[in-house]
């Protein structure tokens, strides 16, 4: 008579042979596996999105330095290559 073996059975004998922090490792992987499949997947922003222009990421911190103008763009020698 062919007896059939279910995953979970096998699963069971293996444990069975670990030490008991091995069993603990097999259990703490088990609960991690269990806690990502429950978790949403993020998904990526959409494709779609308008590029923006550098100055529109990091424009909070423009004018943030003291003792420099606040707008680059006043300094017209600077700008034309005539330092």
């Amino acid at each position: 008579m062919t007896q059939t073996i279910t995953q979970a059975e096998a699963i069971i004998e293996i444990i069975k042979t670990l030490s008991l922090p091995q069993q603990e490792e097999v259990i703490n992987f088990i609960e991690f596996l269990h806690f990502k499949a429950q978790k949403p997947e993020i998904q990526p922003p959409e494709a779609e999105q308008q590029p923006i222009s550098a100055y529109e990421a990091a424009k909070e911190f423009a004018g943030c330095l003291d003792g420099g103008p606040s707008d680059l763009s006043t300094n017209k020698k600077y700008l034309q290559g005539n330092w």
